[in-house]
This record gives C-alpha cells, structure tokens and sequence, in this order.
C-alpha cells in the first residue's frame, strides 16, 4: 500500500526559489503528516539487468489507468532526461510521474554524455553519475541507461510502455519543433508541470556568477590550482583575497564584541542611574520626614519641651488650707540621701519645701517667737 501523499493530505510542503533580487521565496506548510516508513533499502535496478517478461503485453487506455488497473498490471510509466546535477526539481517531475495513476510503475530512460553532448552540451556530471543518481530516488522504479533522444515504436514496445511522462512545453531539438509530437499524437503523452525557480542551468550560473568565491572555498579545502585550472598569478591573488577577508572577519568580530560590551556597558550604567535616583528618593523622602516642617523631629521637641517645662514648674497651692487646729499631726519627710543625724545643708526658707524636716514643734516655737515680739 502506497502512503498517502502530501498534496492527498491536503499539505503543501515549503518550496525555496530565488526571486529575480536573489531573495528567497518560500512557501506556506499548511500542516504536518503522520509519521510511517516508507524509504526504500535498495536503488532501482537497470532495465537490461532484468529478466525479460514473457507475459503478453496490451497497452491500457487513459480511462482504465485513472480508474486503477490490477495489482500485477501496473500501468508502465516512462519518463526521460539528461538529470545533470540531480536537484529537486529533477525529484519533483520524477514524482509526479509516479503519482498519474493509482498503480504505476515508473521507467526513466537517462540519455548517455555522446547524445547529450551532441544535442545538449557539456555536462558537469558523466552518464555513470547521472545514472547512479536516478537509481537512488525513491520514485524510480526502473532505469533505462543510453535512452534514445526521440522515442520510437520499437523501444517503446521493447520496454512495454503505457504512457510519455513530460511537461506540456514543446521541446525543439534534433532538427523537430517538438520530440513528443508524435507520442501527444497517439494519445500515450501525460503531462506533468515544470518546478519554477531551479534547473541545472540555473545551477551552473550561480557557480558561474560566483567563480572567484568558488575557487577560494576549493582552494582552502585542499585542491590545487592545477586540479582548478587557476593561474599561478590567480592563486596567490585568491590566497591574498582570504587573509584580507580574515583580517576583515576579525575586524568584524571585534566591533560586534566592543558593541555588545557598550551595551551591556550602557544597560549598566542605565541600572544603576535607575537605583541611585530610587535610593535618593528614598533617603531624601525620610529625612524630610524626619527633619522636614512637620517631621517627626519637630514633635519630638515640643513634646519634650513641654515635658520639661511641667518638670520645672512650682505646684499651686489650693485656694483653702486648713487651719493649725484642723491639721493633723504631719509626719516627718526626709530625702533618701540624707541619714537621719545629718542636719539639713541649709535653714529652710519657706514651709513648703521638700526634702525638710517638718514637725508640730517647730511650729509651736515660731508662735512662741511672734507673742514675744
């Protein structure tokens, strides 16, 4: 059983072009599948390496291959090119192919260097490698080495083929406006849809536009200017290039670093300002609460003030004192300093002072002293 594709799931999967400014373009994922397992352990084998089928062989119409042919009928898909430097867009026109029908069965034919070379041009990858790299993609089912630049009724029943697998665009070459004329004519064409945004030729142009990065980024990797086809004069200007360029990244690296210490510098800086004017604040508001107009320095004061001036202050005499009959015999009062035969420092001045001795018989004698008088 075959998985289920994304474009069944309903899921676009992210695509990378380059736009015409050299920026990137990508896609929108939409969702994620289930995970499964459905890589291949072995590459697809060669078609002359096969047993021949000795089954009989009848060609299904397009009506038949949609609505599904037998599990041991697969609909025999054919699908050919040069694939120098395999890219996705390559993978992407091989996998349309192989999802046209429900059950199909996916030949791709690879042209060899001579046919290329001739009717193409040079390419970077030899038939062996491009070969080799069709094997190994998953949708590949089976590969026809040294293809035929145009396809003949022979080797399409050779290889039992159902249908022409190709972008609708007429492909002008061999002295033909179209090679798949004829195939699009016996209703055994289906098409399939170009990849914008990456080819081989726009592949080799970007090497081309950026040699000098190129050969610098092989140079330091190891080759030689003799494995690279560079100058003597060449090599030591790209070697040249790249200590400039180090000195440059280092110079680079040093204004990154130094910005990044002024800023955490800065942040500092900034951090402290923030908790000295805080402190400030706090150390300004509780002086003056302590010593401002109405701080709490000043009530201390009055209050003191006040304390003290009740301290030192005489006590008033009440308006009505008994008389010397009335008044009962007054207890002796001394100061805790003084013993009891010590006499007072000093004669007292008024009977209302403390710390005296005080005693009927004192008061008797001053009586006695004003009837002499």
């Amino acid at each position: 059983m075959e998985p289920q594709s994304s474009h069944e799931l309903g899921i676009t999967r992210k695509r990378r072009r380059e736009g015409s400014n050299g920026e990137t373009e990508e896609g929108e994922r939409l969702g994620k599948i289930p995970r499964c397992t459905v890589g291949l352990k072995n590459p697809a084998p060669f078609a002359d390496e096969l047993e021949p089928d000795s089954k009989s062989y009848e060609r299904v119409t397009m009506e038949e291959a949609k609505k599904g042919t037998p599990f041991n009928r697969p609909v025999r898909v054919y699908a050919d090119g040069i694939f120098d430097v395999f890219h996705s867009g390559h993978a992407r026109a091989l996998m349309q192919a192989k999802r046209l029908f429900p059950n199909s069965h996916l030949i791709v034919g690879v042209c060899s260097d001579e046919l290329t070379h001739k009717y193409k041009g040079f390419t970077v990858m030899n038939e062996d490698e491009r070969y080799d790299a069709i094997r190994h993609c998953r949708y590949v089912d089976e590969v026809v080495r040294n293809a035929p630049w145009t396809l003949t009724p022979e080797f399409l029943a050779k290889h039992r083929i159902d249908f022409v697998a190709h972008d609708d665009i007429p492909y002008s070459s061999a002295g033909s406006d179209d090679v798949y004329k004829h195939i699009k004519e016996a209703g055994m064409f289906a098409p399939t849809q170009r990849t914008e945004g990456i080819s081989t030729s726009d592949i080799i142009t970007r090497i081309v536009r950026d040699y000098d990065v190129y050969v610098r980024r092989n140079l330091q990797r190891g080759y030689t200017a003799k494995e690279l086809n560079v100058s003597f004069i060449n090599e030591k200007k790209y070697h040249l290039q790249e200590r400039v360029d180090k000195v440059k990244r280092k110079v680079r690296d040093v204004e990154e670093k130094s910005k990044e210490f002024v800023q955490k510098v800065e942040e500092k800086s900034i951090d402290l300002i923030q908790k000295w004017e805080e402190k400030s604040r706090e150390f300004i508001g509780n002086f003056l609460q302590m010593f401002g107009p109405e701080g709490a320095l000043k009530h201390m004061l009055k209050e003191g003030k006040g304390r003290m001036l009740q301290a030192i202050s005489p006590r008033q005499s009440p308006n009505s004192s008994p008389t010397r009959e009335e008044r009962s015999p007054s207890p002796t009062f001394r100061l805790p300093f003084f013993s009891k035969t010590s006499p007072p420092p000093s004669p007292p001045h008024h009977s209302g002072a403390r710390g005296y001795l005080i005693s009927e018989d004192d008061d008797d004698e001053d009586d006695d002293d004003d009837d002499n008088n």
